[in-house]
């Protein structure tokens, strides 16, 4: 039986594969600390900001892990995780990093077959090419 990831657990993985991320993850813990139900879309936008910072900075050898991680959200989150893991980080990654339109640098590589199958998807919709973001093809 494979063990579901929850919103409550998904990050202890990440923080792992990344251990920079650590930083932005604690600002964001002390930040909305006082809710029971933290905004953690915020969280995976701040992650792809980290993502393409490091990109960007040349220091990749982290992403193997990190974008396992990503998959293991797809693959064994449950149901909120898995749309975060698209919605909440792949189209953040996207959107950041140039939108629909041709991106020069991206993380594409790293990408695990679901991952690598939501993102494709994402570009069709952004595209006007997609049906309902929630469903892959």
């Amino acid at each position: 039986m494979v063990s579901h990831i929850t919103a409550a657990t998904m990050f202890e993985s990440m923080l792992l594969a990344d251990p920079s991320f650590a930083p932005r993850w604690a600002a964001f813990c002390t930040e909305w600390a006082d809710e029971t139900d933290p905004p953690l879309y915020l969280a995976l936008s701040s992650l792809a900001e980290h993502i393409l910072d490091c990109l960007g900075a040349g220091r990749t050898e982290r992403f193997e892990s990190v974008f396992a991680v990503v998959e293991r959200w797809h693959v064994e989150g449950d149901l909120y995780v898995a749309e975060a893991a698209s919605i909440g980080l792949l189209e953040s990654l996207q959107n950041l990093a140039g939108g629909n339109r041709p991106r020069p640098a991206t993380v594409e590589q790293w990408l695990g077959p679901e991952s690598r199958r939501w993102w494709d998807k994402l570009d069709r919709y952004w595209a006007g090419n997609g049906r309902a973001r929630s469903t892959p093809d």
